[in-house]
């Protein structure tokens, strides 16, 4: 795919996946929209990008503002006339002890902003790709949602919900010229895994991360997911019986 002047709306940009993704694509050649709400780097992030060559257009705002995310989605389409490519990359690991103890404002607020979050994304720009016969959305998923892990039940939940919904857009927008790929990391090096005193299986650095998301995108899959020996190991579990899964699952740390 040749990422020269297509047009990509990016959620969750400031930090993390976000910034390298915009970084990464800023490289190739690709227009910008980089929502966040840290306005001050979103400023930072997209100097950078400018200075790779790329044009850049910053819109500070939260994901589970709907109107928000549509204003920034018409910002684009305003200047450019479409936009070829969204990411849902937004979100949050729910890790404080009030959501880890089922606080339910804790969790909704997981929900909100990784799910609900990638709803309203998809919202803003879904219906004028379906009109206009191209397009691609993206979601940035997680392994952490092919089954309930320890400490870790509204992240989980949030990101099974995120994989099935775009799953069901898919299956939706069959012959209509849109392509959903899905995205599914192990643990990667941002500040949503930092801190952590226990080690997290196959961990990988961001930098080795982001082309496995770069060619996910160009190549239109399905699904991705990755580091291959963790994906493996989780997409096996998927299958275990509940005790057995149990049994092992219930052992894991890296979440403390």
């Amino acid at each position: 795919m040749d990422w020269k002047d297509k047009v990509v709306l990016l959620t969750g940009a400031s930090s993390g996946i976000g910034e390298a993704l915009a970084i990464a694509m800023a490289k190739r050649g690709a227009i910008l929209g980089l929502v966040a709400r840290r306005k001050v780097y979103l400023s930072a992030l997209a100097k950078t990008c400018e200075g790779l060559g790329a044009t850049a257009f910053t819109y500070p705002c939260d994901v589970t503002d709907a109107a928000a995310l549509q204003a920034a989605a018409d910002g684009m389409r305003k200047e450019f006339g479409h936009i070829d490519i969204m990411i849902a990359n937004a979100g949050v690991s729910g890790a404080d002890a009030a959501t880890r103890a089922y606080d339910p404002a804790g969790v909704k607020n997981v929900i909100d902003i990784n799910l609900l979050g990638a709803v309203n994304a998809v919202a803003a720009v879904l219906p004028q790709m379906i009109e206009r016969g191209e397009g691609q959305i993206v979601a940035i998923s997680s392994l952490a949602g092919i089954r309930g892990l320890p400490k870790s039940a509204a992240y989980s939940a949030s990101k099974a919900g995120m994989t099935a919904f775009f799953e069901s857009v898919r299956l939706d927008t069959l012959g209509k010229g849109i392509d959903v790929t899905i995205i599914q990391p192990g643990f990667i090096e941002t500040p949503l895994t930092a801190g952590r005193t226990h080690n997290m299986p196959f961990l990988m650095k961001l930098d080795a991360a982001i082309p496995h998301f770069i060619k996910a995108i160009e190549k239109k899959k399905r699904f991705a997911s990755f580091p291959m020996p963790l994906s493996t190991i989780v997409r096996a579990g998927k299958v275990f019986p509940a005790w057995l899964y149990d049994r092992i699952a219930s052992r894991a740390r890296y979440r403390e």
